[in-house]
């Protein structure tokens, strides 16, 4: 929304728009903006800006990002060209996990030799064109290649329109808030489930109390659930009816790269009609209510607990779309390899429909033996032991998939001596807890970046957490097996069933138990995701805490994942 300038009545200080090279003080603008000032200025930075374009990262962390496009992939993938667009570090390297370069595109000839197209020459690009062709001795494929760039994909961003409201000089200055107001905020914020219930609401269908009465019936039954929302229930549904009309087009005989594609993106979900909500809303339901048992099966209780709620997207769409398949050892073998490959490699942290469209064929399709292929989520999925000493806390998914993991494989309560069961599990309260306790971790000179580590944590009741305390690990075993009167050879089986070395812990041995137990989880976890990985045995040995402090390793973790834009 735009505001002719001059008016008598009006009078505002005007201010640039950021990344903009012009001189401040003299600028004297003949139209303002008074809604979309982020929109444009990202859209300037982005398409027409000379320096990086400034972001944040999704904790908020400032970061500058370079934007190009794959020339090859824009023009072979129509139904999810925003895949295309790359986001570069400053430096315009990409790196590996290993640090060794993947994509440089530091100078104009790095760009035309990998078909990387610099967004901010979109309303520019006859130079980069005259360049590009130069470099390639005028081959006319190569010519070819750009001249269909240019017509399906540049021309676009030339001929676009975007809507205006345009308030001329006169425009009183209270009728200028008033338009400000309704059309910056609407009254309320429209999410995607507001706008499907007002258009079925225009065919009769109470969608919100239809959506109520199954949250409240799954959540009921489900606590693994309770996060679940309803464009999380929307985009299943999507998933699902678009792969269907895709299936059927192919059947027809439309070519694969014709035929509409699978998706659960904003728009998708909002062509759902009624006849779609009630076509699939009973089985995505039930879908829903498989993944839950699915959950619990892998030891995962509680939503608190649960590494991503996004991955429970794709994981109902598929379990709705085998169906009775489920049943079978075998398939559910592989869904747990795909889901704990996209837990440990932490895959969904981010915008994920793109994901979510290939896991739905690519798993239902593996598990039905259509394709050899692994599903590329199991490609892609990687863990790097370092990770292990930076996962410390619940706000990471694999820490929450190791502190699972442990439980499915059968570690047995300190206590007790029983296995965790989901009755177990709510009755005991059992939580993660540090073996070598945070008192005892200080007056030994631990560094808070080890003991905090999932390393040194395990699933522990709240009533053995309250007899171990502060005490030295030697300490509170004794306590345990006198209290309990545990032999000490069954609490060494107990100990085994949590990964830990009885000798260490019983020696109050921290560093000899970190590397043992850090050598047993990395085992562990490439179990579950069946993929090998190499163990580093010297970032676990005692000398590693005097090369890692704490600040070392949260540098060491921002800088890969702020240049992986994985955050």
């Amino acid at each position: 929304m735009l505001l002719e300038t001059g008016g008598e009545d009006i009078r505002f200080k005007p201010r640039i728009l950021e990344g903009v090279p012009l001189d401040r003080e003299n600028v004297k603008p003949n139209t303002l903006i008074l809604d979309g000032q982020q929109r444009l200025t990202s859209l300037y930075q982005a398409l027409k800006g000379v320096k990086p374009v400034e972001t944040k990262d999704t904790k908020g962390k400032p970061i500058k990002r370079w934007y190009y496009i794959d020339i090859k992939k824009i023009l072979t993938n129509e139904n999810n060209r925003d895949e295309a667009i790359v986001s570069v570090p400053e430096d315009k390297l990409i790196k590996a996990i290993g640090g060794e370069i993947i994509l440089d595109l530091t100078n104009p000839e790095q760009e035309y030799k990998n078909y990387y197209f610099p967004v901010n020459k979109i309303f520019n690009a006859s130079e980069w064109r005259l360049s590009y062709e130069a470099y390639w001795n005028y081959e006319t494929d190569k010519i070819k290649l750009y001249n269909k760039f240019e017509s399906e994909i540049i021309k676009r961003f030339e001929q676009y329109y975007i809507p205006v409201i345009e308030l001329k000089r006169e425009t009183p200055k209270e009728a200028v808030c008033l338009v400000f107001e309704r059309v910056n905020t609407g009254g309320i914020a429209l999410n995607v489930f507001d706008l499907l219930t007002a258009a079925f609401a225009a065919d009769g269908y109470q969608l919100r109390e239809d959506w109520e009465s199954r949250e409240r019936h799954m959540k009921q039954k489900f606590d693994v659930l309770m996060n679940l929302q309803n464009d999380d229930f929307l985009q299943a549904i999507s998933l699902l009816n678009t792969k269907e009309k895709r299936d059927e087009a192919i059947r027809q005989g439309i070519y694969p790269d014709k035929a509409p594609g699978i998706s659960c993106k904003r728009r998708d979900i909002l062509k759902l009609n009624v006849n779609d909500w009630k076509k699939w809303s009973d089985n995505v339901e039930k879908g829903f209510e498989k993944v839950a048992r699915f959950l619990y099966n892998q030891k995962i209780f509680k939503a608190r607990d649960l590494p991503y709620r996004t991955q429970l997207v794709p994981l109902a769409a598929i379990l709705t779309e085998l169906n009775i398949d489920t049943e079978n050892e075998g398939v559910r073998k592989k869904i747990a390899q795909w889901y704990w490959c996209g837990v440990l490699g932490e895959l969904y942290g981010g915008a994920n429909e793109t994901r979510f469209a290939r896991d739905l064929p690519e798993v239902v399709n593996w598990i039905r033996n259509k394709q050899l292929e692994l599903p590329i989520t199991i490609q892609e999925a990687n863990f790097q032991p370092r990770r292990l000493i930076t996962l410390r806390t619940r706000n990471s998914a694999a820490y929450k998939g190791i502190y699972a993991l442990l439980m499915k494989m059968g570690c047995l309560d300190f206590r007790t001596g029983q296995p965790i069961e989901e009755q177990t599990f709510f009755d005991d309260k059992i939580d993660i807890h540090h073996i070598f306790p945070e008192k005892w971790c200080n007056e030994n000179n631990i560094p808070p970046a080890f003991y905090e580590s999932i390393i040194n944590k395990t699933a522990i009741s709240a009533r053995t957490n309250r007899i171990i305390s502060g005490k030295a690990p030697s300490q509170y075993l004794i306590d345990l097996q006198q209290k309990e009167d545990i032999a000490a050879e069954r609490m060494n089986d107990i100990l085994h069933s949590h990964y830990i070395e009885p000798e260490h812990i019983r020696s109050d041995d921290f560093w000899n138990f970190y590397q043992s137990r850090a050598e047993k989880l990395i085992n562990l976890i490439a179990e579950a995701m069946q993929k090998p990985i190499k163990f580093d045995t010297g970032l676990f040995k005692p000398q590693a805490k005097l090369e890692m402090t704490d600040e070392k390793f949260e540098e060491k973790q921002a800088e890969f994942y702020d240049d992986q834009n994985l955050h």
